[in-house]
């Protein structure tokens, strides 16, 4: 038994102290191959100074020893020394065997530091000098698809796909599908998605988004039922499943969808809205609008599920509610001028004309460029006797809107009312 044999012994019958003294003693003397034997042996045991050591003393004996620095850049680059290790794979050389691994490395330096141009060049040089070796394709798509330009990468993942399915853990169909997405070409990322077999969560709430999108709802929910099959937990497809059920006048599986949904990701404001507003398809007001009013719990400045609310309340006349809401549940100052109009409309509505004045004002300060509101202030300032301030508004609808006669004849007419009575 040799050293190295008796030092592995050693290291299983837990004695590691008292094996690294003995390769220590042993590197000391032994040839080239044995330190190197040794250096690997630090190295998987985790002890990198050793190995550092032990490696920059082969380097004083033959600083061509591209084996030697290709492990000592592994040690640097593992300590966050990518400076050293830069500088070390530099230093091979092309014509030295590993050459091409050094080029390969340094490509994944160069790429960690953003620096996605270099890195290519390094990947390309690879790529001259073995054209047919499935690695440099793969990295050359992993890091263009990294840096956006998919329409490059897709190009060496379609090469790698020719000779295997898999490469360093990774889907290449899969990956084929997102670079083809994310250049904008749904269809064929659709059609890589449907060869794939497989059931990844993550994979397959990207086919059923990607179909979502494409408006492919039918596929959306084929892919998102598999997923729950395999994923129950999943809060992040209940949202989307729940709309493309909807989208398919599946209204039932859509408000069951969004029940599960709520219950499992319960502070997203968006599946609370979404539950909501199904649940007024389905007629099921009181739980529809406790549903949405969950949502703007959660987010005081929801304006979406605001508006829906008022509008629901609308349709049924309620205005006292709208009233409620906009006054009590939420601080409207902050959000967009319609709010203020809408309860001035609804204080109008209940009679309430000074609280209904007063929010018009708020509405004008924020929406004056509006002409709708303005059309609708104007009016309701000459019904309060505000005759003068009713024409000033009507002056700025006509500077947006100077093709309305009808405006104009009627502002026409209240100048000429107003001049009779101040006469």
């Amino acid at each position: 038994m040799n050293t190295i044999e008796q030092a592995i012994e050693m290291i299983h019958a837990g004695e590691v102290k008292e094996a690294l003294t003995l390769l220590n003693e042993t590197a000391i003397s032994a040839d080239i191959d044995t330190k190197l034997e040794i250096s690997h042996i630090f190295i998987e045991l985790g002890n990198h100074d050793l190995a550092e050591e032990l490696l920059e003393d082969i380097l004083v004996i033959e600083p061509h020893n591209s084996e030697t620095k290709l492990l000592l850049s592994d040690i640097m680059i593992d300590d966050n020394k990518d400076e050293r290790a830069i500088e070390l794979l530099n230093e091979i050389e092309l014509g030295d065997e590993n050459y091409l691994q050094a080029l390969v490395q340094l490509a994944d330096l160069y790429q960690a530091q953003g620096l996605f141009e270099v890195a290519e060049r390094k990947l390309i040089t690879a790529k001259n000098i073995a054209p047919e070796e499935a690695i440099i394709d793969f990295a050359l798509g992993e890091l263009l698809f990294t840096s956006g330009e998919y329409h490059k990468s897709i190009i060496y993942y379609e090469k790698l796909r020719q000779t295997t399915e898999e490469f360093a853990g990774v889907n290449i169909t899969s990956r084929l599908a997102e670079a083809y997405a994310l250049n904008g070409d749904f269809e064929a990322s659709l059609d890589h998605y449907q060869t794939l077999d497989t059931e990844d969560p993550e994979t397959l709430f990207r086919y059923g988004f990607l179909a979502y999108k494409s408006e492919r709802y039918e596929i959306a929910i084929q892919a998102w039922e598999k997923l729950l099959e395999e994923e129950l937990e999943y809060p992040s497809v209940y949202l989307y499943l729940a709309k493309a059920y909807e989208e398919e006048g599946m209204i039932e599986e859509a408000y069951k969808t969004a029940n599960q949904g709520v219950e499992m990701d319960p502070f997203n404001k968006e599946m609370w809205f979404t539950a909501g507003r199904i649940a007024l398809k389905i007629g099921n007001t009181e739980l529809a609008f406790d549903f949405v009013i969950k949502a703007i719990s959660l987010d005081n400045e929801y304006q979406e599920a605001l508006l829906f609310l008022v509008e629901a309340y609308k349709k049924q006349e309620n205005d006292s509610e709208i009233i409620h809401l906009l006054t009590e549940q939420v601080d409207i100052e902050p959000l967009d001028g319609i709010f203020y109009w809408e309860l001035a409309k609804a204080y109008y509505e209940e009679e309430e004309f000074k609280q209904a004045l007063n929010a018009y004002q708020n509405a004008y300060n924020k929406i004056k460029q509006d002409t709708d509101f303005l059309k609708d202030y104007g009016y309701f300032l000459v019904e309060e006797g505000r005759i003068s301030k009713a024409l000033e508004v009507f002056e700025e609808f006509m500077a947006l809107e100077p093709s309305d006669f009808d405006i104009q004849q009627y502002a026409e007419r209240l100048k000429d009312q107003n001049n009779d009575t101040l006469f």
